[in-house]
């Protein structure tokens, strides 16, 4: 299994963690005592479980280093939608309908039933976030491949904050039952309030360093964080630091009703 550290033997300092586990409130997991999980379908790959039905969410995140010559047999499928990012590296995607090679941020949504396929041929790591949730079907509707890369997306103002952008991933159509976001805060910038709101996010930390309110806690959140906020978590944040922006990729369930 190992550690995603991986860091053996015993520490000079006093065990500690900034982690924080609320099941089906919020949960934070910082990097260190993070397990590497033995996952069907990555062939060498580390792969760490992040966001799951376990905490409360209604969907699972990964975070995934391909060595060179790593691959996959098939995410998604079978009524799951998938979605992965390259934070890092480069590396050749396939459905059943596509194939691209992704660079830094490249990216990949695959409709329920047409699962993803990745192979590293370059001969350096590749860093991936995926994503996988169970499709809510909507009568007339459908879902479809998208590729992109977030160097070619416009990055908007947030709210009409000029210190503040958000880049979004997915076609705003109903279609889609969620979309993948990057937001991003220039030092001292902030949500312009506290939101509450059904959708979950599942959040990975790109850069940075801020400030979250989760519930009704003040939480330091740095770069390589993970976050999952399940429905009506209050939340929001500021950047802080002298000059890295605070950014962030989130998820969020959209465009359907209430299921009763």
């Amino acid at each position: 299994m190992g550690y995603l550290n991986d860091q053996l033997g015993y520490r000079e300092e006093l065990l500690m963690t900034r982690s924080v586990i609320k099941k089906e409130n919020y949960v934070i997991l910082e990097p260190d005592g993070l397990v590497k999980n033995i996952v069907p379908g990555y062939d060498d790959c580390d792969v760490t479980i992040l966001g799951s039905p376990a905490m409360g969410a209604s969907f699972a995140d990964y975070l995934v280093t391909a060595h060179a010559g790593g691959s996959n047999t098939g995410i998604g499928g079978e009524g799951i939608e998938s979605f992965l990012y390259v934070m890092e590296g480069s590396l050749v995607v396939k459905n059943n309908d596509t194939e691209a090679e992704l660079k830094a941020g490249g990216y990949i949504y695959s409709p329920a039933d047409n699962p993803i396929t990745f192979e590293n041929k370059s001969k350096e790591d590749a860093k991936l976030y995926v994503y996988r949730r169970r499709y809510e079907k909507l009568d007339g509707y459908e879902a479809y491949t998208v590729v992109g890369n977030t160097n070619d997306l416009p990055w908007v103002e947030y709210e009409g904050m000029e210190n503040c952008h958000i880049v979004d991933f997915l076609p705003k159509e109903l279609g889609f039952d969620m979309n993948m976001h990057i937001l991003s805060f220039k030092p001292g910038a902030s949500h312009g309030y506290i939101e509450t709101h059904i959708q979950e996010h599942g959040m990975y930390f790109l850069s940075g360093k801020g400030m979250y309110r989760m519930d009704d806690e003040w939480i330091p959140i740095k770069k390589g964080d993970y976050v999952f906020m399940d429905a009506y978590c209050p939340q929001a944040c500021y950047g802080v630091g002298k000059d890295e922006e605070f950014a962030y990729i989130y998820s969020k369930d959209c465009n359907r009703d209430v299921q009763l």
